[in-house]
Order: C-alpha cells, then sequence, then structure tokens
C-alpha cells in the first residue's frame, strides 16, 4: 500500500522546509504528520519519508519504534498509557492499573475495539501521580473510582 502526504501536510512539509538545515531534521515532525494523517506509521509511509528526506528506511524504523508515541500499527480509539515510573508507582500506578484491566476487560499490553492499555515511561507529570494519558490529553491524581468513571464516559 502506497502513501504520500496529504495536501495540507504537504504544504506544511514545504513550509517547514527552509527552516530547517537538512531535510533529514524533519523526521520528527513528518512522522507526527504521517500519524495524524493515517492514525500510524506504516511500512509505505517510511518508505514515503525515506524518499522525501533522504534517510535509510531502517533509521525511520529504529525511531518509531524507539519512542512510544509512535504506532507501527493502527490502534483502537483510545490508547491508555499510564506511566510506570517512580512517582506513579509510588503513588498508586498498580491500583489504576488493574482497575482498568477490570474495567476494560484487557491486561498490559493488550487492545479490544475501543481500548488499547499500556505502560510507559514518564509521561512528565509527577506532581499528578499517579496519571496516565488516553490519546493526547492527561489525567492526573487518578483514583480506581474516577478511572472507572472516566472509562464509562469514553466507552459511551
Amino acid at each position: 500500500m502506497s502513501f504520500s502526504f496529504n495536501e495540507d501536510h504537504l504544504n506544511a512539509y514545504m513550509h517547514m522546509l527552509p527552516r530547517y538545515p537538512h531535510p533529514k531534521a524533519l523526521l520528527l515532525p513528518c512522522l507526527w504528520m504521517v500519524q495524524y494523517q493515517e492514525g500510524y506509521i506504516s511500512a509505505g509511509a517510511m518508505k514515503y519519508l525515506s524518499k522525501l528526506l533522504d534517510i535509510p528506511q531502517a533509521h525511520i524504523y529504529g525511531v518509531v519504534s524507539f519512542y512510544t508515541m509512535f504506532n507501527l500499527e493502527k490502534r483502537p480509539p483510545f490508547h491508555i498509557q499510564v506511566c510506570k515510573t517512580l512517582s506513579c508507582e509510588l503513588c498508586g500506578k498498580d491500583e489504576i492499573i488493574k482497575s482498568i484491566e477490570e474495567e476494560v476487560g484487557i491486561k498490559v499490553g493488550e487492545a479490544t475495539e475501543l481500548f488499547k492499555l499500556s505502560e510507559v515511561e514518564c509521561l512528565g507529570a509527577c506532581s499528578g501521580a499517579p496519571m496516565l494519558c488516553i490519546n493526547e490529553e492527561y489525567y492526573e491524581n487518578l483514583t480506581p473510582k474516577n478511572i472507572k468513571e472516566l472509562l464509562q464516559r469514553l466507552a459511551k
């Protein structure tokens, strides 16, 4: 399956290009545009970016697979990313994961048609621990009760 930027993303790329020393420096912004356009980073999109930015596909794959914010496959509408680092761990991360697993019926690393559940490294909101991110929205100071209410709202 081939990929190409839609008109808006191609225009954004052309607008950003003069501001960077080399097209290779646009890899992360281009990956974001691909993900916004398609919902994930496909092999076809990596091939397209390889030619556009003059970067080997293997390097692009390495970047995509390194960062948890990029997806290599289509994902359900709600990607729940639970912070697993020290602040969240000490403030009840395990109870939050247990509540999520009970409410949506999946374990970490699994998905349903509506939800995917992942544990990720620090999301940078330690003062609000325990916290998680659903897609790009942060939820802080979680309790088993408010996580259940949140998931029920999303499932509607």
